[in-house]
Formats: C-alpha cells, structure tokens, sequence
C-alpha cells in the first residue's frame, strides 16, 4: 500500500487533474440530475470542444519549449476566412481548400517562429503582434460579414460520424468494435512499456497496481464509447483527435524532437551547450503551432457552417489555460499531451455543466479563472516542494 501511494505522489501531476476531471464530472452528473452522461450531451461535449483540443495539444509543445502564442485563436479565425472563400466563392474542392488551409497555418507560424527564433523577438510579443495582424486581416477578407454555407463534405468533419455496420438495432456496431481495438491496442503499448521499463531497469508500479490501471482504463475508454454508440456513434473529429493524441505523445515521448522540446524548455542555454539546435526547434515548434491553429480554424468553420469575423475570440486563452490546468509548468520543460487534453476537457465539462444549471456567462468566466489560479498554484506548489 506504501509503494502504491509513494508512487501516486510521485506522479501527482499525472494523476491530480484525472482524478479532478472525474470528480468534475461526477459532481456535474450529480447536479445535472443524470443530464451530463446522456449519450446525445456527451456527444455535443466533443463536438463542441475539439477545436480547443487541437489547439491545446500544439499549445502544450509551445509551452513546453518556454514559449506561448497568444496569436492562435486569430489564426483560426483568418483561415476559416480564407477557407470559406476557396470554398464557397470560389468553389475549390474541399479537400484541396483544407489542404490550402493547413499550409497557410504553415506559412503563417514560419512567419512568427522566424521572429522569434532567428530574430529573437519574445514570443508573447510577436505572437500578440500576429493576434493583432490576423484579426485584422480577417476583418478585412470577410468584409465584416460571414460566409457560408459550406459543402456537406466539409461540414462532415466537425459533424458528421462515422458510418455502421447493419444490424445494430439502436447501438452502432461499429463505434463498439472501435472501443475493444482501442482497448487492445491500450493495453499492448502500456505492456510493451513496462517490459521496456523491465528490461532498462527502471523503477515500474507493483504488477497487481498495472493490471487494475489496465482494467480501469479498458473499462473506462469502453464505457465512453458505449455512450457514444448509444447516440450516433462515434463523430469524425472524435477520430482526427485520436490520431493527434497518439501521433503526438508518440513525438513528444519517443523521438529526438521530442526530446529536445523539453530539453530547450528546461533550460535552453544547457540544451545548445549539449548539441540541441534550439533555434531551428522553436522555429518548428512554430509552425507546428500555425498548423493546427489552421486545424482548429477549420473544425471550427465546419461546425458553425460559416466563417464569422469574431471566430477564434479566446481561443488562445482557453488553449494556455486548458495546458496549465493540465500539468504546464510557466518556467517551460514540464507537460504533456494528454495533460493539456484532460485540461481542455476539465474546462468544456465545467462549461457544459453549469450551461445546463443555467449560470450565467459572467459566472462562468469567473469559476473558469479561479480554477485556472489555482492549477497554477498547485504547480508551484509542487515544484517548491521538490526543489
């Protein structure tokens, strides 16, 4: 029992904001009366936030590296202009705007990352210059009005589920044989770490705590999807999350890039001193960040079918805030992927939660704030602890 508590405050950044995620969740579910965890809520949830979990988890690489980027939510906003122009106007095919898109989101954070790698502009100043510039400019594109409706083809990427198989009689199979591949593919990579662990020497979690965690998270991810197949299964943005979550923590944990993002946010001088090309990193880091601010711009375009002038206001803030609460250190060096997604969920179940009590807006802001304090000071907290 001691080692699995010393192991718990070991790994209490981890761990703090699940179990706060699921004690968020279960206190709203309370207070809901049971509305929270019906299929079609649970759903809206998602869709409702995946634009600020795309940018989250490029906002957590930014962060990580001892940066931030105030300027993502008037990216979004400009490209979901200039991609309701291809599409609309122009009639561009879908898939050749949304490739124009994400490039443009390229170029963009080229632009940006030049400044401030190469010229060595602070990051909150260049950024606060682009958050500026590109709300400008979609002023300007739009013309001051909104642009739509877009093709069904593209509004079926924030929208739209993946098709079933027959014979699911009000349960989508499908959704459902998803769920036990991912559980599979769950428990074969967290297997696989540990013999890694195992075989590197390094310290593990007692076999019988690994096997309840393997249980508990089949369990849960099963669940999950079970609501959702009880709906209309599992949306396609739900996927294009998936595959970033994956393809990111894949990056950020076992690659060389990955590495040096936390070796220069620790310490960016010690980080050049031992071989780590800090400039052209931040520059990537950059353009890593302008693309999925593209992303986020166009799943957000999608779901309200139109480019509006006030797209993206407070993107970037519930982007920083959904990374701190998640586990981000100000002092750069410390986060990860999953952390600053859990933190986006953390603020889209407390916003849809006190949504359906009917608090207001102003209310809203103000819990979201306390709360956003208060993971930061837990940080500190816990650093000054350890030091």
């Amino acid at each position: 029992m001691q080692t699995v508590v010393n192991l718990l405050k070991a790994n209490i950044r981890q761990y703090g904001m699940l179990v706060a995620l699921l004690a968020i969740m279960l206190l709203f579910q309370i207070l809901t009366d049971g509305i929270l965890f019906k299929p079609l809520n649970v759903t809206n949830l998602i869709l409702q936030n995946s634009h600020i979990l795309v940018l989250a988890i490029g906002m957590m690489l930014v962060i990580i590296s001892g940066h931030i980027d105030l300027s993502v939510g008037s990216v979004a906003a400009f490209v979901g202009a200039v991609a309701a122009i291809l599409m609309v106007e122009m009639n561009v095919p879908f898939a050749a705007a949304i490739f124009l898109s994400l490039l443009l989101g390229a170029l963009i954070g080229a632009w940006q990352g030049f400044w401030v790698a190469y010229v060595r502009v602070p990051s909150f100043i260049v950024t606060l210059a682009g958050m500026l510039m590109f709300r400008g400019l979609t002023m300007l594109v739009l013309e001051g009005q909104s642009i739509g409706p877009f093709p069904d083809a593209f509004r079926a990427l924030s929208s739209g589920f993946i098709p079933d198989i027959p014979g699911g009689r009000g349960i989508h199979l499908l959704s459902i044989l998803i769920g036990i591949l991912l559980s599979l593919l769950l428990i074969a990579l967290e297997w696989g770490k540990r013999l890694s662990d195992i075989r590197y020497r390094f310290e593990t979690e007692p076999f019988a705590y690994f096997i309840a965690k393997l249980v508990i998270l089949a369990a849960a991810l099963n669940l999950f999807i079970y609501v959702l197949a009880s709906y209309e299964g599992i949306p396609n943005i739900l996927i294009v999350l998936l595959v970033l979550i994956f393809l990111y923590t894949f990056v950020a944990n076992r690659t060389v890039i990955g590495r040096h993002i936390y070796a220069m946010g620790g310490n960016e001088k010690a980080a050049m001193l031992s071989g780590v090309k800090t400039k052209r990193v931040t520059f990537w880091v950059f353009v890593n960040m302008g693309t999925l601010a593209a992303l986020s711009g166009l799943v957000f375009a999608a779901r309200l079918n139109a480019a509006t002038p006030k797209a993206g206001t407070n993107f970037e803030l519930d982007a920083i805030a959904a990374c701190f609460i998640g586990g981000a250190s100000m002092s750069g060096g410390v986060g990860t992927v999953i952390g600053g997604v859990i933190g986006g969920l953390v603020m889209g179940v407390m916003n849809n939660g006190m949504s359906i009590l009917g608090i207001g807006v102003d209310w809203q802001q103000a819990i979201k704030g306390l709360v956003l304090l208060l993971a930061v000071a837990f940080d500190i907290y816990n650093r000054s602890k350890s030091s």
